[in-house]
This record gives structure tokens, sequence and C-alpha cells, in this order.
């Protein structure tokens, strides 16, 4: 087993890694930037790392401080979380390079999953449902305006690299085509320092739903269940449960196998997620991407299943057996995540300054992944995310009423944040029902 690991993220994820860690009796090791030295994950570890001021760049996106400081600190192994360097093939080689262990995938798995258009074409090739579109990147607006005469609209404008719902737009017709393409080329410039951009058919009514998988260290590939990612704003998620409703179980198994193709393909390793895009009414899906990384919402998997999901991407890193019986996975219950964001309830904008009060809510059934307490400060150099708020029940009905409860006792102040948001949501009957789709919040807030 690894002996000492350090951890290049902040924030509740990497709280979250070193409290796993910890109970494994892996020495930790935390890096972080000036701006989050009173955070809580900094104590928490074993030895912290002080890597620059807090523009990213200085600091968590820096790959040679990382490294520098896990050879300084003796780390033998690296994870890195989500965001910021988890997706980074090249940093993936660079700590095997290093001579230390990667707590993720192979760097060829990540660049092969990383460009969107080359995933889809691997993925068609696999056997893996794909939407129609483009094969390659579109040369111009032109070539956009030509390919969407075959493909037929309404079409999706994405960007080839890069995620978070960064650089996507829905086009309706030609004129919205050209302005959502030369929106996107430029985001995605901008953001993922790559131009290409491609098209896919948009399906109408739409729910966004993801596979766990984990690729053993022997190369099985399992599959641990489905969450429902489908209540997002501006296509960045807010709030996933598990299993998801409407999934019909003939479809669910199809999802499965599906997904565990879609790993086998690329000699996949650790954990992972296939995310599709459903048709509940035709109970089909088809593959949107993969992340080659632990995913925002892994805890909801984990309350369902006993599994924690940490400890299985150590042992698969370490070269070890799982913990658990691949055969006999049955999740119990029903599980969901609420995103707490240092956010505008409304209008969905940062809202950054002191934190005066924080109390969670406690109780069986409660778990609270945070990266906050009172006292400390959310800057408007990292995503806003405070912490995520999961709860379990036997049944969905029981788990929203959970989940409505422990939105009014979580107390935090001295912010604004998207509790108020949660108490519209959990109240709202087409969420209830099960039956809402991506446009649920726009529906939500009449636009």
């Amino acid at each position: 087993m690894i002996r000492s690991l350090l951890v290049a993220n902040r924030g509740e994820i990497a709280r979250r890694i070193l409290r796993t860690a910890a109970t494994m009796g892996v020495r930790t090791v935390a890096v972080h930037s000036d701006a989050d030295t009173e955070l809580p994950f900094v104590r928490e570890a074993d030895e912290a790392v002080l890597l620059g001021p807090a523009p990213p760049q200085q600091s968590y996106l820096d790959a040679a401080k990382v490294l520098d400081a896990a050879k300084r600190t003796g780390a033998e192994a690296i994870h890195p979380g989500y965001g910021f360097l988890a997706e980074n093939a090249g940093f993936a080689q660079a700590v095997l390079d290093a001579g230390l262990v990667w707590v993720g995938p192979a760097p060829a798995a990540i660049e092969a999953m990383g460009d969107k258009v080359n995933a889809r074409n691997r993925m068609a090739a696999a056997g893996v449902p794909v939407a129609a579109g483009t094969a390659e990147p579109l040369a111009d607006v032109d070539a956009a305006v030509v390919a969407a005469r075959d493909l037929g609209y309404p079409l999706m404008v994405k960007a080839a690299a890069g995620g978070g719902g960064i650089g996507m737009a829905v086009a309706r017709d030609e004129e919205q085509l050209r302005a959502a393409y030369v929106t996107a080329r430029s985001r995605a410039e901008r953001f993922f320092s790559s131009p290409a951009i491609f098209l896919e058919r948009y399906i109408e009514h739409a729910r966004h739903v993801e596979v766990q998988v984990l690729g053993l260290a022997d190369g099985r590939v399992v599959a641990l269940g489905e969450r429902d990612c489908s209540v997002q704003r501006r296509h960045q998620k807010v709030a996933e449960e598990t299993p998801g409703p409407g999934i019909g179980e003939d479809l669910r198994q199809r999802m499965f196998k599906g997904a565990v193709r879609a790993a086998e393909a690329v000699g996949y390793r650790n954990a992972g997620t296939i995310e599709c895009l459903v048709d509940p009414v035709a109970q089909d899906y088809v593959f949107l991407e993969m992340n080659t990384r632990l995913q925002v919402e892994h805890p909801i998997t984990e309350l369902v299943t006993g599994i924690d999901l940490v400890a299985e991407q150590l042992r698969v890193a370490a070269g070890d057996e799982p913990s658990f019986d691949v055969d006999g996975v049955r999740p119990r219950g029903h599980a969901i995540e609420l995103r707490v964001y240092a956010e505008d309830p409304k209008r969905f904008l940062p809202s950054p300054g002191p934190i005066t009060a924080w109390i969670e809510p406690v109780g069986p059934g409660i778990r609270v992944d945070a990266g906050y307490a009172a006292g400390n400060s959310v800057t408007l150099f990292y995503d806003p995310l405070l912490a995520k708020l999961c709860v379990q029940a036997a049944t969905r009905a029981e788990a929203l009423d959970h989940a409505a409860d422990a939105v009014a006792e979580f107390r935090i102040e001295g912010i604004k944040t998207n509790l108020p948001f949660f108490a519209e949501l959990l109240d709202d009957p087409r969420f209830r029902s099960g039956g809402y789709d991506t446009t649920l919040i726009d529906q939500m807030h009449g636009s």
C-alpha cells in the first residue's frame, strides 16, 4: 500500500481524500496557495506546503511546484482530486516520470478521452451509442453551417477540449449557430487553449445521467451505479441523485454495459465516469463524454453502495485487489447530493467574503463534505463550492424530505449561498415527481 500521499487540490475534495488516507494509515501532504492557508484541509494534513500566490496558475496549476513539493516531503503518490491538474495527461506523465505513483488512469487514457471529438469516434468504434455529430473539428463557421444542413437542427455547439459546460450552446437555426460558434470558439480558446469546435444533435428534454466506473488493477472494469445530474445551471451541475428516476432496469443495464465497454476501449484503470444523455420517453441513451477522474458527486454512490471510492482509487494505484465483491455490488436506498455554493440563490453569481457562522446538519443519513468553516473567507480565485450536502434514505420520497430538513438546518452566514434555492427545488413538484430534465432550473425561474 502507498505509505505517503500528496493531495494536489484544495477545499472539500482535499479534505475528503485526506480523511480516507488517514483512516488507511497513509501519511498525507497538503499543498496550498497563500489564500487558502487558513482552510481546514491545510491543518488536517500531516504536512502542508505553500505553493505560492492565490492565482491558480501560480499555485495549484503549477505542475513543477507540485512535483517539487512531493519530492521535498517524500511523498510516494499524488492524488489530483478533480479540476486543476486532474485531467492533465502531461502532468500525469510527469508524476510517473518522477518515479511517483499517479492515483488516476494512465496518461494515454486521459489523452484519449480528453478530446471530445476523438472520444466520440472511439466510442462509436467500440459499439457505444453516440449522438449524430461531426467526426472532425470544424474549420470555421461556414463549415459549421454546411455540417448543420446534413445533421439538422437543433444542434449543440461544443468545445472539443475542456468541460464544465464552457463553450456550449444550443442552436436552433443558422443565425443562432453562427452566433454560438463565434462565442464557443472564443471561450474554448480562452479557457482551454484550443479553439476546436464540433456539433452534436441536441436531444430535447434529455436527462444527464452518468455511470460510475472503476477500472481495477487486473484489467477488469466494474460499473458501480448511475447518477442523475440533470439539475443544472449554465450547463453546470447543482444537484444529483441515485438511482436515476425514470431509468428502467433494461436501460440501466444497457448503460452499465456501454460504460464498461467505453472504459475497456481505452484500457482504463482507476475511478472514472461515463456521462450520457438519456431520452426517458424512448428509454435510450447516447455517450456524452468521459471524466477521467473522481467526480464531485461521488459521495452519493458511496452512500448507496457502501464503497469508499477514494480507498479503492488508492488500492488500484498500488496494484491491490478491491476491498469489495465485484460481482456483489447491490446499491441500497436513495441518495441525493446538493452542491452548496457561495452564490446568489437567484442569479447564481459568486458571493465572496468572510464566513461568520457555519453550522452543519447532523443525524443518520446525512453527510456533509465541506471545504470551509466559520472564520474562513471565500475568494474569487476559485470555484465557489463550499460543501456538498448529501442525504440517504430508504426511498426517494424519504430522501427528498430528509434533504429538505437538512437544508433548513444548514446555517451559513456572512455570505450569500444557494441554500434558499435548494429549499425551493425540494419543494418544486416537477423535481419531486422525478420527471424533470436539464431545463428544470430555467423552468423554475421562468427563463
